[in-house]
């Protein structure tokens, strides 16, 4: 993924930044310009360097590049009481804006209203007083940005990308910007109601939107979301192996979620980790426009094929005319392909290992349905959590000498992998026994300290190190001492 430098924030307030893009309606702006031109077309874009101007021109976000309506208020090309005459489309792209309008009101329908469940959150009002706005990344339809909110905290601004390749295409088919800004404004639409409807821990929270009409021929609307960071798959293959087993469970819970939800089985069509973010610690999915809750349509099995780009499974047809599960099994194999075979087996308990390669099989092969790798998932965090993965040996913490009410000082010693610390050997133990065996395992190691510090699953962190001479007083620490190195030192 391409990047550069982050950009620098504005601190115009809100309200004039809207003030100046809608002056800057008619203009390209420089930074989608330069997304137009970018290389890695439909790759988002992360901290971009931006000018002034850009920035001013940015939450066109908002205001400027997303002409939309809000949900239930139509969007072809029929007229608004009070507003401009509508715009004349060329036939192919009313139909296709037609056919976008007809899915955001089934979906409406399926969420249990529109405009109702728009109430509450952040709104107009707030978006209008948010200040520092900087571009966080783009992509084909959207663009989006962080912003600081005058009440405090920060927030993603998520708009169309008036220069994206989705816009970009249909203004090269039909030569109507305004229309095709507004045929992308419907997914963006989408994406809204669906985070209205769905909630869950593995899903960005939707803090609120603005519908803006300012009595001009097109409403424009902007999500606020929380704010994420984006997902690093090659920092996470350095992370020890307890927190990419969190990055993968998490991901199950949600596709389980996802599986059973309030609008029926919904399949992520655009399943990638670029659209997922990590927000403290805990993975999201953050792009939901290219969610579907429509099941193929079949007649008969051969119409039920999964065609991946190395593999192909056939389904089967249901009574009803729909392929059984397809939506549940094209996330599963997408979860298995992009997470589970890079980090899942890795460093992993040895013991472990055998379960974890089941559950690579067994995704990998769709074998498995979401009910079942959840279990599987789940049954490995128990064996984890509560240290029966332990091979049975021999004591080792007989050989060690306990020092209570004191710890290590704090500095540089020498280096495991994967470690908690770059600046020594922290390591996620089940209790001070499996601590010495490790110690016993590595031949710099000389002593260790159970620390205070827990992981997401509640174990305690230990700290290996290569001396014990150097102890200060703490009443709640023990140190821990290989007999062999302490034999000759006066304790």
């Amino acid at each position: 993924m391409c990047r550069s430098h982050p950009a620098a924030p504005d601190p115009t307030p809100g309200h004039l930044l809207q003030n100046r893009l809608r002056r800057a309606a008619t203009a390209s702006p420089p930074w989608a310009v330069r997304a137009a031109a970018a290389p890695a077309a439909g790759r988002a874009r992360r901290g971009a360097r931006l000018s002034a101007a850009a920035l001013l021109a940015l939450p066109a976000l908002a205001l400027l590049a997303l002409p939309a309506l809000p949900p239930g208020r139509g969007g072809g090309d029929e007229a608004q009481p009070g507003s401009s005459p509508p715009l004349l489309l060329p036939p192919g792209l009313r139909e296709e804006l037609r056919q976008r309008r007809r899915d955001l009101r089934r979906l409406e329908a399926a969420a249990g209203g529109g405009e109702a469940a728009a109430t509450g959150g952040l709104g107009c009002g707030d978006l209008s007083r948010a200040t520092a706005v900087s571009v966080l990344g783009w992509g084909f339809t959207k663009v989006v940005a962080r912003a600081a909110l005058a009440s405090g905290g920060t927030v993603a601004l998520k708009s169309v990308h008036g220069a994206g390749r989705e816009v970009r295409r249909c203004v090269q088919r039909y030569g109507v910007p305004a229309g095709c800004r507004r045929l992308a404004a419907y997914k963006l639409l989408k994406e809204v109601t669906l985070l209205q409807r769905l909630q869950h821990p593995g899903i960005v929270k939707l803090h609120g939107q603005c519908y803006d009409n300012s009595g001009d021929a097109e409403l424009r609307v902007t999500a606020m979301l929380e704010l994420g960071s984006p997902l690093e798959m090659i920092q996470l293959l350095q992370t020890p192996w307890e927190e990419r087993f969190k990055i993968c469970l998490s991901l199950v819970k949600l596709l389980f979620y996802l599986a059973h939800s309030p609008l029926g089985s919904i399949v992520l069509l655009d399943f990638q980790p670029r659209q997922f973010v990590m927000v403290d610690g805990n993975l999201k999915v953050t792009d939901m426009d290219d969610a579907s809750t429509e099941e193929l349509s079949c007649k008969e099995d051969n119409d039920c094929t999964l065609d991946f780009p190395t593999k192909s499974f056939p389904l089967k047809c249901s009574v009803v005319g729909r392929c059984e599960g397809i939506n549940e099994k094209k996330n599963l194999f997408n979860a298995y392909r992009y997470f589970f075979t890079y980090l899942l087996p890795h460093s992993a308990p040895p013991t472990l290992r055998p379960l974890l390669s089941d559950i690579l099989n067994a995704t990998g092969d769709l074998r498995y349905g979401i009910n079942e790798t959840l279990r599987a998932f789940e049954k490995v965090l128990h064996l984890y959590k509560s240290g029966l993965y332990l091979q049975k040996r021999p004591l080792l913490l007989k050989d060690y000498i306990s020092l209570k009410g004191f710890r290590m000082v704090e500095g540089e010693d020498y280096k495991c992998w994967p470690s908690y610390s770059h600046l020594g050997c922290l390591l996620s133990i089940h209790s001070a026994e499996e601590a010495a065996a490790i110690c016993n395992s590595q031949s710099q190691c000389q002593s260790f300290i159970v620390t205070q510090q827990r992981t997401w699953t509640g174990r305690p962190l230990a700290s290996f190190q290569s001396s014990w001479t150097d102890l200060i007083p703490d009443t709640n620490a023990v140190v821990y001492i290989k007999r062999s190195a302490s034999s000759g030192e006066r304790l």
